[in-house]
């Protein structure tokens, strides 16, 4: 593929495929064509369509175990992300560091903004080439309040939103990029810790990646893990997605989504590119795959920013299920001109494409149909059902079931023991509960589809004191 400027798009952020309309006229037509051949294949023979339905279900989430199996693999075997060593970061290249913006979206943050701005002044760089961008709601008085009562200084700089649709992250971040000179950007949450070093870190590694890098993910992790069962699950989660899965894909140069912070810019190259689509809730998946069909590359850092892990499943389920959403989204735009998109990203990354971004949603909503199967099969083995799992169908289903489910779980141990957190690896053999919880806020999000595609459901941060950092 070809990693030259001619293929990037120049035009402002309305010149690429957004997600402000979910479904196009084409798609509808798709999806009731389809819909009315299931029910006229259910009308002429429904267990003959629910066999064929089954196997070819059953056939994905084969694939779709297997491709994860090989990604964390190929992780464990060696490690594939850009590591930058301490030494290299006593000298600047061309002699001087560059400007670098920070954006942090705020909304409704006034409880966590002083231990954000404490995060942030433990940023190891050159005030005079920082500029920290608290990007504030107009109309969010007291988070304004709040930051103007702290009277900032330099390089913090409270940058007022004005109020306008759609009211997401996506929209705050386009407006924060504009009267800015800044070399490199990076996107941070209110909640962030990022290690000290990471900027330096990331400048050094684009100073010596190829000229088609345009951005760099740094990786997430949480600093209360411990604070009950369900902040143990997402870090266990954490680990294996940011520390196996996307470096996986960094190694094979497949499109890699990116995680909702941390991702570091070259910022003439972002602007190019047209910023973020503001409709979609989650921006960074989306963009993440415009940059690579669009020719360029993402590296991952091997450097961390520590978030805070939702600790309350009442607010943990609609995060999710936002994202859940967002994927949906991200899949539907880019699945506009199918033919197109695959003569872009070839065969191989197609099947990436297809396998995370459509793949992880269509999974998680599935499940539940499954996991009653099974439990219908094991405690009441019921006559007739056997049918719909013939040989080879059933021999599928068991490897997924079994196999399958015991190595996520087993790999989100070994994902704790690499991180350094060790003594949560145990929690990985409870894992199918989580995953039971992200299918909920799975169809939470795909329902809202229909109803509030473009609702942003603000993930709650509570402020809480960080536990002593393990990394």
């Amino acid at each position: 593929m070809s990693s030259t400027h001619a293929s990037v798009d120049p035009s402002a952020p309305r010149g690429f495929p957004s997600a402000a309309v979910t479904v196009v006229s084409s798609q509808k037509v798709t999806l009731l064509a389809l819909v009315a051949l299931l029910v006229v294949a259910a009308v002429i023979d429904a267990p003959k369509e629910f066999l064929v339905l089954n196997a070819l279900m059953t056939a994905f989430y084969l694939a779709s175990t297997v491709y994860r199996v090989y990604l964390i693999d190929l992780s464990l075997r060696r490690h594939h992300e850009i590591v930058i060593a301490p030494d290299a970061l006593l000298t600047p290249p061309d002699g001087e560091w560059p400007k670098y913006m920070v954006m942090v979206p705020l909304y409704k943050e006034a409880d966590i903004l002083p231990n954000l701005v404490a995060g942030l002044k433990r940023l190891d760089y050159p005030e005079d080439r920082l500029e920290i961008r608290l990007l504030v709601e107009a109309d969010d008085e007291e988070t304004m309040s709040a930051a103007e009562a702290m009277d900032l200084e330099p390089p913090f700089v409270v940058f007022p939103i004005p109020v306008s649709q759609p009211r997401t992250k996506p929209k705050a971040c386009n407006v924060a990029l504009q009267n800015c000179d800044a070399k490199y950007t990076v996107i941070y949450d209110a909640e962030d810790r990022p290690d000290p070093d990471q900027l330096k870190k990331a400048v050094i590694a684009f100073s010596t990646a190829p000229a088609d890098v345009v951005c760099i993910q740094a990786k997430l992790n949480f600093y209360n893990p411990n604070q009950n069962i369900l902040t143990r699950w997402f870090t266990a989660e954490y680990a294996t997605w940011f520390d196996l899965c996307l470096p996986a894909l960094d190694a094979l140069q497949a499109p890699i989504p990116l995680g909702g912070t941390s991702n570091h810019f070259r910022m003439d190259l972002l602007r190019q590119l047209g910023g973020w689509d503001e409709y979609n809730v989650t921006e960074d998946c989306d963009l993440g795959l415009r940059l690579f069909v669009s020719g360029w590359k993402t590296r991952i850092l091997d450097s961390t920013t520590w978030e805070q892990a939702c600790p309350s499943i009442r607010y943990w389920i609609p995060q999710r299920s936002r994202w859940v959403k967002g994927y949906i989204q991200t899949y539907l735009v880019h699945m506009r001109s199918p033919l197109a998109l695959t003569r872009k990203l070839g065969l191989i990354n197609s099947i990436h494409f297809h396998l995370l971004i459509g793949g992880t949603p269509l999974c998680q909503l599935v499940n539940p149909f499954y996991w009653f199967l099974a439990v219908l099969w094991f405690t009441r083995n019921p006559q007739g059902l056997d049918v719909f799992f013939p040989g080879p169908v059933f021999v599928m289903a068991a490897i997924c079931l079994f196999a399958g489910n015991f190595t996520f779980a087993y790999t989100c141990g070994i994902a704790c023991v690499r991180r350094g957190f060790g003594h949560l690896a145990i929690y990985g053999l409870a894992m199918p509960l989580y995953w039971a919880m992200m299918s909920v806020a799975a169809w939470k999000g795909f329902l809202q589809l229909f109803f509030k595609p473009h609702h942003w459901e603000k993930t709650k941060h509570f402020g809480v004191e960080a536990e002593e950092l393990q990394s």
